[in-house]
């Protein structure tokens, strides 16, 4: 079974931590998956690992891109339907406040268009307040 007959099935079956799974940097950084279909977020544990800035202490920058990158391509694989896994075009990353390394941080994306060859994608990260991103992001996927 190839890696995309993988996906397909645990997407099918509604096991989208198991598709959380499959990536292995999500282990690495410690990235989890949460919530069902219709209200899916991502949460990067507080790991101390993932400290860049210890004087803070802030949760070093390309962990936090990272986070929502990953969470960009599962809102893109969970609700597309797609013969092959999207290919990101770009990532466009907006540090909005320090993330706390002290703290779980939270991102959740949106579909903003999704078109026959590409599909484009909002994506923030919060703490302790959604109201209060930390960081935000766009992203393009080549899907056609």
């Amino acid at each position: 079974m190839t890696m995309f007959e993988r996906f397909l099935t645990l997407k099918n079956e509604g096991r989208f931590q198991e598709i959380n799974a499959l990536i292995p940097y999500t282990a690495f950084v410690n990235i989890e998956l949460i919530g069902d279909a219709s209200n899916l977020k991502t949460v990067l544990r507080q790991t101390e690992s993932n400290t860049g800035n210890p004087t803070i202490p802030a949760v070093h920058g390309g962990v936090v891109g990272g986070l929502l990158e990953h969470t960009a391509i599962l809102k893109v694989l969970i609700e597309g339907e797609y013969t092959r896994f999207p290919k990101i075009v770009n990532l466009s990353v907006e540090y909005l406040r320090p993330c706390l390394a002290t703290r779980d941080t939270f991102a959740r994306g949106t579909l903003f268009k999704q078109g026959r060859s590409v599909t484009n994608v909002r994506i923030e990260a919060w703490q302790s307040d959604e109201a209060k991103p930390v960081a935000a992001a766009h992203a393009h996927f080549l899907v056609g």
